[in-house]
């Protein structure tokens, strides 16, 4: 593993070998184990976008590591003014040892990448979200025992969280279900990437229907961030497509839910249903620090359980 760009890059054994490597780092943080595998070594953290989770996790989980992990926002680097990416790649391929960034167009990950001599994790774009997915994977884990044969069914927008879900759940064994509606579908790209799965993958405008026999509910916000202008639209056009006590009747019992934050209570999920699955929730936002500690270790390639 190279780079951390999107899911479907990776083999099933290397993500499961990331989680393995989160579990690790995990046991040890709880346990004041020392795990100082980034020692010396720094990570700039660009983003493009505002974060809570993404920002804060890397910049800890950089430090708990031995590292430094360095802030740069996009409006105060020399990309706001036009600098081309193959430029700033190869500048802070000089400086630092690793490079996270936060932005929207995946072509612009790809292409630090490209262009760069050190390892690239996307931490989000508007097409995928594999560092959210992975923590959410390392949770469900931890509630269920294992991912093989589960079935998972996310409920909204086709968005980034939809694309990394499907490609994360299908390449771990799991089924899945996307319940979207027209209009509002995951990527082709990804589509067409689970047509070789069979009948493990599931596409349906149905919530009802596709929740049933679920063992994790998945939701996100209706709006994602660049959206805001289609608020009322969106609101209009997911009616019926939030997390209820209806939807949770269906699923199987003990079914957990997962949420990337941050939520809006009554809308893509009801108040009642979240604060029933808050631990669940906030297992998963913890898990964000244990989930990109194994992304920075396994890159920098200095891994010695």
């Amino acid at each position: 593993m190279n780079h951390f760009l999107k899911l479907s890059d990776l083999s099933a054994d290397e993500i499961y070998r990331l989680l393995d490597i989160a579990a690790d780092l995990k046991y040890k943080q709880k346990n004041g184990i020392p795990h100082r595998y980034l020692e010396g070594k720094s990570v700039a953290l660009i983003f493009q976008k505002a974060s809570t989770r993404t920002r804060t996790s890397f910049e800890i989980g950089a430090f708990q590591l031995g590292g430094y992990g360095a802030f740069l926002n996009t409006s105060d680097m020399q990309i706001s003014r036009g600098e081309p990416v193959q430029d700033t790649a190869r500048v802070l391929s000089r400086y630092f040892d690793l490079i996270m960034i936060r932005t929207f167009e995946q072509s612009y990950v790809e292409d630090l990448a490209k262009y760069g001599s050190v390892p690239v994790i996307n931490g989000l774009t508007d097409y995928c979200h594999p560092t959210q997915v992975l923590a959410d994977l390392l949770t469900i884990r931890e509630y269920k025992g294992s991912l093989e044969g589960l079935k998972l069914c996310y409920i909204g927008d086709g968005n980034n969280m939809a694309n990394s879900y499907i490609v994360g759940a299908l390449k771990t064994g799991m089924r899945m279900t996307a319940v979207c509606p027209e209009g509002y579908r995951p990527h082709p790209y990804v589509l067409e990437f689970a047509k070789a799965y069979g009948d493990r993958f599931e596409l349906c405008d149905d919530p009802l229907k596709g929740a049933v026999g679920a063992d994790v509910i998945c939701t996100d916000v209706w709006t994602s961030m660049g959206q805001e202008d289609e608020t009322e639209k969106r609101k209009k056009a997911f009616k019926g497509y939030q997390v209820n006590d209806e939807i949770m009747s269906v699923a199987n019992s003990g079914a957990i839910v997962q949420h990337c934050l941050p939520a809006h209570r009554e809308e893509e999920i009801t108040a009642k249903v979240f604060e029933e699955h808050a631990n669940e929730i906030f297992d998963e936002a913890e898990n964000r620090l244990h989930a990109h500690k194994a992304i920075m270790v396994a890159l920098a390639g200095n891994y010695d359980k």
